[in-house]
């Protein structure tokens, strides 16, 4: 019987080729987002069975009625991939309550819910994965992003605790820190002005962006209870060395 997974955010960027991936290696997949997943879906193998979720993560109810209709269709859940997400490029002293508040809703409320509830399947299973797609923001400090960096902070200290909880009774949580991904997002930030390709590629080790396929590897990887079966608890950097790289620009940019 193929393995099931959920993938929030599936419409586009790390979601979609993570679907796609997942796919590859025969599983069968819940695609989540808020808007219509038919250009994912037309991607995948035909042979892949998928239920589409269009729901809001952030809102409970919706997210106890993809649990029933996961449940009525497959009768289990085995990986959940938390990737739905939103960006708020803003100074701290300019961030309003409300664009604080959804931030947080769909970047921590949301995997939160999800886990919670999933969680819950995956226990009475005995076994699971959770990958929690976080960021290099919340590893570090960036400028200008108090809402998204203080998300993905909470994302992975939501990571270690489910962790440790949920360890010893067969489900690992773990979350993946993309650096800047070329993605639809990105494209979107990007044409705010807030930064250039430049200063993406000259801040990187590797001197380029993620791809998608970059991250939806590292996802793989995690959900496979084979390949990281005693993986539990941790926060993969897939980010170029970004985390690891202390030096000034023209020291870096010295060393290519």
């Amino acid at each position: 019987m193929a393995k099931v997974a959920l993938i929030t955010g599936a419409a586009q960027g790390i979601g979609k080729r993570t679907a796609q991936v997942l796919a590859e290696r025969g599983y069968s997949l819940v695609l989540n987002d808020l808007h219509g997943l038919q250009q994912t879906i037309a991607s995948l193998p035909a042979q892949t069975e998928v239920l589409q979720a269009v729901a809001d993560v952030s809102d409970e109810a919706q997210v106890l009625q993809m649990v029933t209709r996961v449940l009525e269709r497959f009768g289990r859940l085995d990986v959940l991939v938390n990737n739905a997400g939103i960006s708020l490029i803003k100074p701290a002293e300019a961030t309003s309550s409300a664009e604080w508040k959804r931030v947080m809703d769909v970047n921590l409320f949301g995997p939160f819910l999800l886990c919670r509830e999933f969680g819950k399947v995956m226990l009475a299973q005995g076994k699971g994965s959770i990958v929690n797609v976080a960021s290099v923001a919340g590893l570090l400090g960036i400028a200008d992003r108090v809402a998204y960096n203080a998300s993905k902070h909470g994302l992975i200290g939501l990571t270690r605790t489910l962790a440790a909880e949920w360890g010893g009774r067969g489900v690992r949580v773990n979350a993946v820190c993309p650096g800047w991904v070329k993605t639809e997002m990105d494209e979107k930030d990007m044409g705010s002005g807030a930064y250039t390709d430049a200063d993406i590629e000259n801040r990187v080790p590797m001197a380029r962006y993620a791809r998608p396929d970059d991250i939806a590897q590292a996802i793989a990887f995690l959900a496979d209870e084979q390949q990281s079966a005693f993986v539990n608890g941790h926060t993969l950097s897939v980010d170029g060395g970004w985390v690891a790289d202390g030096s000034w620009e023209s020291l870096r940019l010295k060393k290519r």
